[in-house]
């Protein structure tokens, strides 16, 4: 019904304002209720440890779909596993000028140049202070727009400490490509000093909390050697690959179109491969002791296995999301139950 009817209407609205409303409809009273006895899944096989973190199913929502953690109560029903919640910066920031999100039917993928824009890591904390969901949440943090690189730690680490309470784990975004020279973050010395900082001030705290790095899709195997013995160096707990791509190959949507649309990163099916071999590769490099959190171009449950498959721990929907529905998170979870025991790790 989803595909055949609902999209179809969707996506006849501009996609951001798509997204608003979708956040309204999840916001209805008890609608979310409803929802779960059509898309929630639940089986003791499901369950996955890591990071000394209990998840009730490998399948996770991505960061950018609840920027401020608004719909801590409401996604679950739909049947993640877990959430990540941001990107979340130290103040209060709009994003960049609208339009922002544009859709590539032909390819199944988004461009989206959104910037970063929330409401402020105050707001975040007050509201996961209040939750009554049980939901593992991923912190996903950055810096704010008009902060210089070399101060760029100090957000993280306001960020970091804001929301140290309420959130399971933590994940470092040094790799979207909507914010100005963010991704120099990636570059070895500012990527090791960051980290370096982040895990001191982690072990100021009466325990720990699992930190994971974001990583972009466009990365050097040279690069990814870098991320690997800064990891391990660092004592990180893990990698979530990957984020979006600047990258244009191989779209089947007009070059013309592509061209007007302009900058922003490319998320859906479109990244399936480009992120699958580097989960592969930190999987093979690392001998398979580096936790991944395995996302880009999930539209179906083999595509889920297949990130499984190539060394992912754990995994996580957005575009895929979008363009299938929730009943892709059920269809995948009621297959690992089918195939327990099969996949990695």
């Amino acid at each position: 019904m989803y595909k055949l009817l609902i999209r179809k209407i969707l996506f006849l609205l501009d996609p951001e304002r798509v997204h608003n409303l979708i956040v309204a409809f999840l916001k209805i009273p008890r609608l979310s209720k409803l929802l779960r006895l059509f898309y929630y899944y639940d089986h003791p096989s499901l369950r996955r440890n890591f990071f000394g973190v209990t998840f009730k199913n490998p399948v996770g929502l991505a960061a950018g779909f609840d920027k401020d953690a608004e719909l801590l109560s409401q996604l679950p029903d739909l049947g993640f596993g877990f959430i990540e919640i941001g990107t979340v910066t130290p103040l209060p920031q709009p994003g960049n000028p609208t339009p922002r999100i544009f859709r590539l039917v032909r390819d199944q993928a988004l461009i989206n140049r959104m910037g970063f824009n929330n409401q402020g890591v105050e707001k975040m904390a007050e509201r996961l202070k209040n939750r009554k969901s049980d939901i593992i949440i991923a912190g996903n943090i950055g810096k704010n727009k008009i902060t210089p690189n070399e101060k760029a730690a100090d957000d993280y680490l306001i960020c970091f400490d804001a929301l140290f309470d309420y959130v399971d784990l933590f994940v470092v975004n040094v790799s979207s490509p909507n914010t100005p020279h963010l991704r120099e973050l990636q570059d070895k010395i500012p990527l090791t000093n960051l980290l370096k900082k982040l895990q001191k001030r982690n072990l100021t705290k009466p325990i720990r909390k699992p930190i994971l790095l974001k990583i972009a899709p466009d990365l050097s195997e040279s690069q990814l050697d870098d991320v690997i013995e800064i990891v391990n160096a660092v004592k990180l707990d893990g990698i979530v690959a990957t984020n979006t791509t600047i990258g244009r190959e191989g779209l089947k949507t007009e070059k013309l179109r592509i061209d007007q649309i302009g900058e922003g990163g490319l998320s859906g099916l479109p990244l399936k491969d480009q992120s699958t071999r580097i989960i592969k590769y930190i999987h093979k490099r690392s001998g398979g002791k580096i936790p991944i959190i395995g996302v880009g171009g999930i539209h179906s449950v083999e595509d889920a296995l297949e990130k499984l498959n190539a060394g992912a721990w754990l995994i996580e929907l957005y575009t895929g999301f979008i363009y299938e529905g929730p009943g892709l998170i059920k269809r995948i979870n009621k297959e690992l139950v089918r195939r327990v025991g099969n996949i990695n790790p």
